[in-house]
């Protein structure tokens, strides 16, 4: 019992990630308009949703323009995720990019920014009063419902931490690695050994879930792009410890020279993930001038789901090692019995 609690700790926090990482609902957006430049005159605008209520709680819709407020003079639901809405756009707003809002009592106020670009600028205009009515909307645990991300937003339960427990098992293995050139201790080879061998089974999972999400948002299932490549490069790189592993019979050779190895493969590891894609242009979040993902994402909403699907992962990821590693320590035993 006494190495039992982390065991039941990591079942418990996959369970909850995945009950409530895809069972949480998003926030209603607006995800589209059939517009997207605005000009003096009349505009017809056709407004769509997602898990938007706009038949049954009714909406009220502006154009937002640097504080500057001009009222929809029609509205018609379509549907509960359709709109459509009239404007007359005065000349004179003052901002390149105008942000639509939409305001209901059951989906409060929602809001696209800079959904148009704005023609006829000048001076400003006299800002209008757009809401009356008051929210009813419920305060309940959602999700953010980013542009682009969408639904795909829940990927970041699974994917991030994919990588983060690889880091973990690899960071294991070199320090394996270490204790073999120290002591020539066969039981930290194989030791080492399993920590790469289940790492890679984790950056194969992050590079399916990167695959998925790449297409989601890139509409590409890959793309040459540094973060990418790295780790695709890693994943070669440790794929070849595995080679050399085999292709060395005697063992104590095999161990100091895997252990070399493993000590420059992480290194290159820590250039190809964590130095290089901030050195050149990326599209993956975090790198290459790129605002990190937790700068709009990690917020109240998601951190109590992937907090604990970070170490939930983590923690199975030191279980399947701690699996294998006395599967082969069993192995080697009834091996030296047999030979005895």
């Amino acid at each position: 019992m006494k190495g039992l609690w982390w065991k039941v700790l990591a079942t418990l926090l996959l369970l909850y990630v995945v009950i409530v990482g895809l069972r949480t609902p998003l926030r209603p957006a607006i995800v589209q308009t059939s517009v997207s430049r605005i000009a003096p005159g009349p505009v017809e605008v056709d407004v769509w949703g997602y898990g938007t209520h706009f038949i049954k709680s009714g909406a009220q819709v502006w154009i937002e323009n640097d504080s500057q407020r001009v009222c929809a003079t029609s509205v018609a639901a379509i549907a509960d995720d359709h709109l459509r809405v009239q404007f007359t756009v005065p000349s004179g707003l003052r901002s390149e990019m105008s942000d639509l809002a939409v305001f209901s009592e059951r989906d409060g106020l929602l809001e696209r920014f800079g959904a148009f670009f704005t023609e006829g600028r000048g001076a400003g205009i006299a800002t209008q009063n757009c809401v009356t009515g008051k929210s009813l909307r419920l305060a309940i645990l959602e999700f953010p419902n980013r542009d682009i991300l969408n639904e795909s937003i829940r990927n970041l339960f699974f994917h991030v931490p994919m990588w983060f427990t690889m880091v973990v098992l690899l960071s294991i293995g070199v320090w394996k690695s270490v204790v073999v050139l120290r002591k020539n201790d066969p039981d930290a080879d194989r030791s080492a050994a399993v920590a790469v061998q289940v790492g890679l089974a984790f950056a194969t999972l992050g590079l399916i879930t990167g695959s998925l999400w790449a297409r989601v948002t890139w509409e590409t299932w890959w793309t040459s792009d540094p973060k990418l490549n790295g780790s695709a490069a890693t994943m070669l790189i440790y794929l070849a410890y595995l080679v050399l592993r085999g292709s060395v019979p005697e063992p104590a050779k095999r161990a100091r020279l895997a252990a070399i190895y493993s000590v420059f493969a992480f290194s290159f590891m820590l250039l190809f993930l964590f130095v290089l894609p901030r050195l050149n242009d990326s599209l993956h979040p975090g790198n290459g001038g790129n605002p990190a993902f937790s700068k709009y994402d990690i917020d109240k909403r998601l951190a109590p789901v992937f907090y604990p699907a970070c170490l939930g992962w983590i923690l199975l990821g030191v279980w399947m090692y701690d699996l294998r590693n006395r599967l082969l320590r069993l192995q080697h035993r009834l091996s030296d019995a047999n030979d005895q």
